[in-house]
């Protein structure tokens, strides 16, 4: 699937952006832009077979690419009918979803700890060639301070409380998505309100642990 039949991989997406309309995600733009970016380029060429299914695959380094529903649901409650504008991605992992979000943010900054990852991400990303995705080795944890404020945070790893330097670098009126918990997990949206901010506990989830440090 990966270079030998396009149309067969085209097929597989549309019929994922099927399901997930399925599932009840209604964003139209996040649909689409799942729809663009070929994931099976993102996964080992032994798992592109299953890169369409609604499962999440390993990439390596004890880490996996999130199953399509929880990318899709994630960025509809990111969104949430506004623009993404700035936007920090903490876990860029094999760099699939800073794909997908380049289509919906005005700039991407994504951030993974672990070097030989980032490489692979790096390299995934490269044919792609897009202007408006930036990748850096460092601790998600403490976001990113040199390119902050962000309009929007999503987060790709479970913390067991929201970081506190990632609520700091949130922008007014902006938001932040993150898995929460140990064994049972929640995604918690965060929507800035000036100096307020509010929390909305969403879907039970599964994510590695967010681990602080790089590697």
């Amino acid at each position: 699937m990966r270079s030998s039949d396009p149309g067969q991989a085209s097929r597989a997406r549309a019929r994922m952006v099927e399901r997930l309309r399925a599932q009840g995600i209604r964003d139209e733009r996040v649909l689409a832009a799942m729809q663009a970016v070929p994931r099976h380029a993102f996964v080992d060429e032994g798992l592109a077979f299953s890169a369409y299914d609604d499962t999440p695959l390993p990439i390596g380094f004890q880490q996996t690419i999130s199953q399509p529903f929880v990318v899709a649901r994630m960025l509809e409650l990111l969104r949430s009918g506004r623009e993404l504008g700035r936007t920090l991605e903490v876990g860029a992992g094999c760099g699939y979803q800073a794909a997908v979000l380049s289509l919906l943010a005005t700039e991407v900054y994504a951030v993974e700890r672990i070097r030989g990852l980032l490489d692979r991400a790096r390299a995934n990303l490269r044919p792609l060639r897009l202007p408006n995705v930036r990748l850096k080795l460092a601790d998600g944890s403490l976001g990113l301070p040199e390119a902050a404020p962000f309009d929007s945070i999503i987060v790709a790893a479970a913390a067991s409380g929201l970081p506190p330097a990632l609520k700091e670098q949130l922008a007014p009126a902006g938001r932040l998505i993150i898995p929460v918990g140990g064994a049972e997990q929640r995604l918690l949206l965060i929507e800035r309100q000036g100096n307020t901010f509010r929390e909305t506990w969403c879907e039970a989830v599964r994510f590695v642990p967010l681990i602080a440090g790089t590697d």
